[in-house]
């Protein structure tokens, strides 16, 4: 299966072209940023896709990071994976950011469960935590820094995420300390396209995951908004 992922959901811009079956990604490119994704996916894309040396056509899925991440940057991946997925009639799938982070590590068959966060502001984090098996201890939510720091009772986590400091320098003093603290300001693009080579198009659409109402609001919304009505 060749599989082109997408990931513009937090402070990076990315995309690989996973083969599954040499095992690897056969081309990929990762550019930290925190604005600026919309000029530079297309084109970023179109290189990826051109070393990889195959067709838009070549592709059998397409997968994408729906968050939680930024309300624009979110947008500008969706939009790209579904415009892609429909030009080369092949499905697109959705990943999601806090698995995307936790994957590599529950790939390793460690014991410690693994908590994803990401900084969500205004002290508060999108989390999960899965334990080292990838079974679910605490289901996505957003919350204040402190309740997650809650999941301190299952023990001795790995802390995955651009989040993952920041819970470590709060950590309880009375907990366990983490086993490893991973400050990843984005997902392994190679994770995103695995996890969406695994997933099914019919269970994990390429929908935005946002958790709690977005900050942001499309033009639009906010044009119908604030428009006046004409003086009679």
């Amino acid at each position: 299966m060749l599989v082109l992922a997408i990931d513009t959901a937090l402070d990076a811009c990315a995309a690989g072209v996973l083969d599954t079956k040499a095992g690897r990604l056969i081309a990929h490119e990762s550019l930290p940023m925190k604005r600026g994704h919309a000029e530079a996916l297309m084109p970023l894309i179109a290189r990826v896709v051109e070393s990889a040396g195959i067709a838009f056509a070549a592709l059998d899925r397409i997968a994408v990071t729906t968050g939680p991440g930024s309300f624009t940057g979110l947008r500008v991946g969706l939009s790209a994976a579904r415009g892609i997925a429909l030009a080369a009639n092949k499905p697109a799938v959705g990943v999601t950011t806090l698995m995307a982070y936790a994957a590599p590590v529950v790939g390793e068959n460690r014991e410690a469960p693994v908590i994803s966060a990401i900084d969500a502001r205004h002290d508060h984090v999108y989390f999960q935590a899965v334990s080292g098996n990838g079974s679910t201890l605490v289901r996505p939510h957003v919350a204040p820094v402190e309740e997650a720091l809650a999941a301190s009772r299952f023990g001795a986590p790995h802390l995955v995420g651009n989040a993952a400091k920041l819970l470590a320098d709060r950590w309880p003093a009375h907990a366990p300390p983490p086993v490893a603290v991973d400050p990843q300001a984005a997902p392994d693009i190679a994770w995103v396209a695995w996890l969406g080579a695994a997933v099914s198009p019919d269970t994990a659409p390429p929908r935005p995951y946002y958790l709690r109402a977005p900050d942001a609001k499309p033009a639009g919304d906010l044009l119908r908004k604030t428009a006046k009505p004409a003086a009679s």
